[in-house]
């Protein structure tokens, strides 16, 4: 099931091939005390989940020490993923559910993710200040801005601004029509062959 991975990531380490093979029996187990993850859709964990939070690393790659905030991370999508992907960024997953964060938790620590904090709380409500925020289909655009619009700090070391990044799927005119601000949408069928990213989106709102 990793192997999806390795087809689009060719320069996995050995050290998160094994780290990506963790996170099947890991979430199996944890969505059997705590539904994070449909239970018909467990299966589908590489593709529709992990690969899906990859597209991210498609569209920019991190940089060591980049500060990035997952908002509403569920049960750590796409958060975790990335984190393997990229272990001199840091992460900070925040959920308002604390169930969802429990698994984060136990997902993080099986792992060994030495670059992953998480906390239960409402996004708005946070102090920080992040290079970029991410979020996997949690809430419409305008709302997302609302949230963490003022949490971006505007400072430019990759090849792109600094900004929010948004999976989403299906037609997105109304809501990036909402949002006052030059917004780029990618289809992630350019990125991925396989039938379940042909509606998927990948939202970018540079800051």
């Amino acid at each position: 099931m990793v192997q999806i991975l390795q087809e689009h990531f060719p320069d996995l380490t050995a050290h998160q091939v094994q780290q990506f093979e963790q996170l099947f029996p890991l979430y199996q187990e944890w969505n059997s005390k705590i539904n994070v993850i449909s239970r018909k859709d467990i299966d589908q964990l590489y593709t529709h989940h992990v690969l899906h939070s990859l597209a991210i690393a498609k569209f920019v790659q991190f940089l060591p020490y980049t500060e990035v905030l997952d908002v509403g991370t569920g049960g750590g999508f796409p958060g975790i993923p990335l984190a393997i992907l990229f272990p001199e960024a840091r992460f900070h997953l925040v959920d308002s559910i604390g169930k969802k964060i429990k698994v984060v938790e136990e997902v993080a620590t099986g792992l060994q993710l030495q670059n992953v904090t998480y906390q239960q709380a409402r996004v708005e409500q946070l102090p920080g200040m992040y290079d970029f925020v991410v979020s996997r289909a949690v809430a419409p655009l305008k709302q997302i801005m609302q949230w963490v619009g003022k949490k971006i700090v505007k400072h430019y070391q990759h090849p792109i601004h600094n900004g929010i990044i948004c999976l989403k799927g299906g037609d997105l005119h109304e809501e990036t029509r909402e949002v006052k601000r030059k917004v780029e949408v990618v289809a992630l069928n350019r990125y991925f062959q396989d039938p379940y990213f042909e509606t998927k989106k990948l939202v970018y709102i540079p800051f």
